[in-house]
């Protein structure tokens, strides 16, 4: 573990120093308080455990989804920062899942600190492990144990929805960015009611069905994701992914039907918490795919599954 990245996590108690307990290190002791001693587990500092994000940790140890290609794509294109671009800069995954960003932002230079709540950060660590300037650690984004004003960027890629307070987590992230540091978001986009309503609905049902109900039927969907006169009309009425490959067609559909929380949001409400956190610089970035039919309907609120996408700079 880097013994850098490792001085950046905080007592979640009293935000106290932390200091290694073994060789090889099997826990960090608080310096500061009584009764703070935090376990290493398979390489993996836990500063917490996981309340309610168990269908993440799931989904990221059961489905491959790495596409590198692919990822640094997506990564461009939803932080506004080429991997290349953050070598030599140390940088914030918060919320980082499977790992695929961290692993992506790593490989290119980048000295990566990945924190995810839920048990995915064993497939994060094992995904990251020939990359010794990335170290995954399961903290909570609510409560987010880390040395404030010390990243150079950080990112947090579809995470904040997926929390019972999402303006608490982004001020928590924001907090970790230092003057001059860029940090970028990417939430789900508020839809139109009648969409809201019927999604509502849906997923009443579907994060009370247990994995074993639900995951048959997120493989159901994916077939009809590959239909394409299909997947371009009812999935504006009820979400379902049509990525080309079936494999991520299916983590995408567990991704929306399974997580406990989920709000959607406006590019001017997320543009005020930047404000409100004393970022400048804003930058609302838009989608990978475009054409006058996509444009239309993505302005107009009718992609479900669309994100509101927004990166800043911290005064």
């Amino acid at each position: 573990m880097n013994p850098d990245l490792l001085s950046l996590l905080r007592c979640p108690r009293c935000r106290g120093t932390l200091a290694t307990v073994g060789d090889p290190p099997e826990a960090l002791r608080c310096a500061s308080c009584e009764g703070g001693r935090y376990p290493i587990v398979a390489g993996i500092p836990r500063l917490t455990e996981d309340p309610y994000a168990g269908s993440f940790g799931r989904q990221w140890n059961r489905y491959d989804v790495m596409r590198e290609e692919e990822d640094e794509a997506t990564f461009e294109v939803k932080t506004g920062m080429p991997a290349a671009s953050l070598a030599g800069k140390l940088v914030l995954d918060a919320g980082c899942g499977g790992g695929r960003y961290s692993r992506l932002v790593g490989s290119r230079g980048a000295r990566v600190l990945g924190v995810d709540l839920s048990s995915a950060v064993e497939k994060a660590r094992a995904l990251c492990s020939g990359l010794p300037g990335v170290l995954i650690a399961q903290a909570d984004l609510l409560d987010l144990a880390v040395a404030d004003e010390s990243f150079d960027a950080a990112f947090s890629i579809g995470v904040m929805h997926h929390t019972p307070d999402p303006r608490r987590a982004f001020a928590q992230v924001a907090r970790k960015v230092k003057r001059g540091g860029r940090l970028a978001v990417w939430l789900y986009r508020r839809n139109t009611p009648p969409q809201e309503w019927i999604n509502s609905g849906l997923r009443a049902v579907s994060t009370r069905l247990p994995a074993r109900l639900l995951e048959p039927i997120c493989a159901a969907t994916g077939v009809l994701g590959g239909v394409p006169v299909v997947n371009r009309t009812l999935n504006k009425l009820a979400n379902f992914s049509a990525h080309p490959d079936w494999t991520l067609r299916v983590c995408d559909n567990f991704d929306w039907y399974a997580p406990r929380y989920q709000s959607h949001h406006t590019v001017a409400e997320l543009k005020s918490w930047f404000a409100e956190e004393g970022f400048e610089d804003l930058a609302e970035l838009a989608p990978a795919k475009a054409g006058p039919a996509y444009d239309w309907a993505y302005r107009h609120d009718l992609i479900i599954g669309s994100g509101v996408n927004v990166a800043g700079t911290k005064r």
